[in-house]
């Protein structure tokens, strides 16, 4: 991995973003102590570099009929050499999914997903999940309480 080379105030700034990505130019200036044109010129080298990639809005899940989160464990049939590319295109086109990662141990991939309840769960897993290519099986994880979630980054100076 290329690592970027940023300074304290980049770090101030990106921190700042993180906490609102919809501050004003001039009060993100201002609190990482840059006049409004050159803090506006580091936002912009570090999007065209990749260092910020987009900007989101974070939504309740509860008020919108997605308060259940389920972890997942899959495990791959391994019948073909292709079965990796095959489960993680398939895998982009699950909306309930919001994260997936291909990691090592005993099973090949971790699955954070969101749905109603645990009937929906049910559902999803019997007729979505499941039915996705080369899944051997699963294991599941519901979550009975959100305790810490962040998207945020840990930045550190050096």
């Amino acid at each position: 991995m290329e690592k970027t080379h940023i300074n304290r105030i980049d770090l101030n700034i990106l921190r700042e973003l993180q906490r609102d990505a919809r501050i004003t130019y001039s009060e993100l200036a201002k609190r990482v102590g840059l006049s409004t044109s050159p803090c506006v010129e580091r936002v912009k080298r570090m999007e065209r570099e990749g260092i910020i990639k987009n900007y989101s809005t974070v939504l309740d899940p509860k008020k919108l009929n997605a308060g259940l989160v389920v972890f997942v464990q899959i495990r791959l049939q391994r019948s073909s050499k292709d079965i990796f590319r095959q489960f993680k295109e398939a895998i982009q086109n699950v909306p309930e999914v919001q994260e997936c990662f291909l990691v090592s141990g005993n099973f090949d991939y971790l699955i954070k997903a969101r749905v109603a309840d645990m009937t929906e769960y049910h559902q999803f897993l019997v007729e979505t999940l499941l039915t996705l290519p080369d899944v051997h099986e699963s294991t599941s994880y519901a979550v009975m309480e959100d305790v810490k979630e962040t998207s945020a980054i840990a930045l550190k100076s050096g």
